[in-house]
């Protein structure tokens, strides 16, 4: 009987916890929670109606994967990337999503096409509305890389977008012209179509490398 209490109170708190991981990722990656911000425990567990315990250790998971920093004795802030450090994050993401890019142009459908057609129309019909533009980036890239059908390399890529995407949305509140992403999607549909791994991989990566001068500009503005 303990012991089926003690199972029933670690499925709760396990709950509990990927909640607050789940809600100051989300925070995080919505620019909601912007770099340098302090993170009090306190107000996070009363946002979602739980203990501090479970948003600790949210914050400790959150602190391995990089996107906050715990500091001792003064709490937790979400991380300030330096440029170098943005650079590595971009540099990282050009050659990994470029072979997950060579690896989809193997396994593309039909079904695949039209949902990555279907999500460059939302990003076309999103106009100035960057929070509308950034999710729906977001899901043509993962959208991109699942058919590549590699799971481990998923969650590298997945992990780089986490710290990528609030750096893009400081850049999209500058209101830039987004029409070389577009142009550049396209043609990475036509590459996949095409079935050419060689150049779907290589315009991957270049359209990955070509927005970081104005990401770097703008974030240091911030």
């Amino acid at each position: 009987m303990l012991t089926d209490r003690r199972a029933s109170f670690d499925t709760v708190h396990a709950t509990a916890q990927e909640e607050a991981y789940q809600h100051i990722k989300r925070g995080i990656r919505t620019g909601e929670l912007r770099p340098g911000m302090r993170l009090a425990p306190d107000d996070i567990a009363a946002e979602i109606g739980t203990s501090r315990m479970p948003v600790r250790e949210a914050l400790n998971r959150l602190a391995t994967e990089g996107l906050i920093v715990n500091r001792p004795n003064r709490g937790s802030v979400v991380r300030v990337l330096t440029e170098k450090e943005v650079r590595e994050v971009f540099a990282m993401r050009s050659v990994l999503e470029g072979l997950a890019a060579t690896l989809a142009a193997e396994n593309v459908t039909t079904n695949d096409i039209h949902d990555l057609e279907q999500l460059l129309q939302r990003m076309h019909r999103s106009g100035l509305n960057a929070s509308e533009w950034i999710t729906a980036h977001r899901q043509f890239h993962e959208r991109l890389c699942t058919i590549a059908d590699a799971p481990q390399l998923m969650r590298q890529i997945a992990s780089l977008h986490s710290v990528s995407e609030p750096l893009m949305r400081v850049w999209l509140e500058g209101k830039p012209s987004t029409d070389y992403v577009h142009d550049r999607h396209e043609e990475l549909i036509g590459a996949l179509k095409a079935r050419d791994g060689a150049k779907v991989e290589a315009l991957m990566r270049a359209h990955i490398l070509r927005t970081l001068p104005g990401i770097l500009q703008a974030n240091q503005a911030d």
